[in-house]
Order: C-alpha cells, then sequence, then structure tokens
C-alpha cells in the first residue's frame, strides 16, 4: 500500500438540496492535506465518502487506485481515521479499547503501552472510557486511530476538545506519520493551527472545492474569508441568470 487517496468527480445530495458536487482531491504518500471551511462546507461528507460510509451518488473514490468497494481487507488495516465521534466502548477501558482497536488492524500488543505514554493516558489505562472527559476521549480516539502506523490517515476536526498539551501531541504525530511516508488528510477551522503542519490547504465552501491557500502565506484568515465570500458572490452571480 502506498497510501494515495483520490477523489474524482464525485457528488453526493441529500433531501433538501445539501450535499458535495464534483469533488476532485488527491493525498500523496508523505503529504499532509488540510481542509478548511465554515461550518456546513461539507467537509465532515467528504470524509465519510473517502472512507466509504457513504457512497457517492457520481464519481469515484480510490485508495491505490482500488475502488473502495474492492478494497481488501488487508488495504482497510492500513487506514487511521477519526470522524466525528471517537471509535470507543464506553464499557470497556482505556487499555482494553486500544488492544482491541490495535487486533483489528494486525498490530501487536506492544503498541498499546506506546500509545498510553504518547497521548499521556498512563493514568487512565484502567478507567473506562465512559466516564473520561469529552477531551480525554478524544485523546482515547486519536490513539486508537495512529497507533498502528497507518499509511493513510483520514481525521475530522482533530483538534476539538483537545487540551494545548494534547494539540501538541497531535501536531507532532500527524507530522510523523507523514514524514514516515502516510498520506495524511485532515479538516479543521483551526487555520493558524493546520498551517503549522499542512504541505497544503484546501478550501471548501458549499459543497464544492473552491481552490488552495499557502500555508506559509501572510494572513491566512484573511484571506480565507476573501475567497469564500467571493465564491459565495459567484454564486449568487450564477444563480441570478439562470
Amino acid at each position: 500500500m502506498n497510501g494515495v487517496l483520490e477523489l474524482a468527480g464525485v457528488s453526493r445530495s441529500f433531501r433538501g438540496g445539501a450535499g458535495v458536487s464534483d469533488l476532485a482531491l488527491r493525498v500523496e504518500p508523505g503529504e499532509i492535506v488540510a481542509l478548511v471551511g465554515l461550518n456546513g462546507a461539507g467537509k465532515t461528507t467528504l470524509m465519510r465518502l473517502a472512507l466509504g460510509m457513504l457512497r457517492p451518488d457520481r464519481g469515484t473514490v480510490t485508495i491505490d487506485g482500488a475502488s473502495l468497494q474492492r478494497l481488501p481487507g488487508r488495504v482497510w488495516a492500513r487506514v487511521g481515521h477519526l470522524v466525528e465521534v471517537p471509535l470507543a466502548y464506553r464499557e470497556l477501558t482505556v487499555r482494553q479499547n486500544l488492544a482491541l482497536t490495535a487486533r483489528l488492524h494486525a498490530a501487536g500488543p506492544d503498541r498499546v503501552g506506546v500509545a498510553l505514554a504518547t497521548w499521556h493516558l498512563g493514568d487512565l489505562a484502567d478507567r473506562r472510557v465512559g466516564r473520561l472527559s469529552l477531551g480525554n476521549r478524544q485523546r482515547v480516539g486519536l490513539a486508537g486511530a495512529l497507533q498502528h502506523h497507518p499509511e493513510l490517515i483520514i481525521l475530522d476536526e482533530p483538534s476539538n476538545s483537545l487540551d494545548p498539551a494534547a494539540v501538541l501531541v497531535l501536531r507532532d504525530e500527524l507530522r510523523r506519520h507523514s514524514d514516515r511516508g502516510a498520506a495524511v488528510l485532515v479538516s479543521s477551522h483551526h487555520l493558524d493551527e493546520v498551517s503549522r503542519i499542512a504541505d497544503r490547504i484546501v478550501l471548501m465552501n458549499a459543497g464544492r472545492l473552491i481552490g488552495d491557500l499557502d500555508p506559509a502565506g501572510q494572513d491566512l484568515e484573511r484571506a480565507f474569508f476573501a475567497r469564500i465570500h467571493a465564491d459565495d458572490q459567484q454564486r449568487r452571480a450564477e444563480g441570478d441568470h439562470r
């Protein structure tokens, strides 16, 4: 597996008119791509499509050139993800959850101890996940998503509920995995945070990808809102001419 994720002409509509249209995105091995947009822009829908949680009405999603419907289990085992809520059983302890996640990804039990130390979860290892704070549950979800050294990482707003110390761990872990060759797609509405780690920032608005921002550019927030505003104006103008 080389970790390449590609969406080509992907569209998915929902009742009421919401959805995403004509998405074209490629994430290469060793690359961190940040997906940014306002709430409701379609970031989570894109990520659910990328993981096969939703099927597109049109277009294709491939990993290593193979469509998700034909992807073998050994390839899925090399994917790490967290979308919307951490994947953890509330009645199990932190350690038990990480051990289970490691087995599902064909990773050795030694990864659990490393994950506990990396995410500073040692003192919580034998506590049930259902009794943890939201921020600590997020740390457990991220530890489980990354502990098996995935070659493709897809994270939806991973810094939600994290304290500053955990945000630093997240930043270091994503960069470490990308340095090892993992392809990383991460969504966020924190431009300042993703600019520190992203190789590329992709803008999403009203269910469409509308271009990139340079992570090293000046005044990213102003540039972001200017691009969104210009896109909104263009869409309104196009609607007026129909």
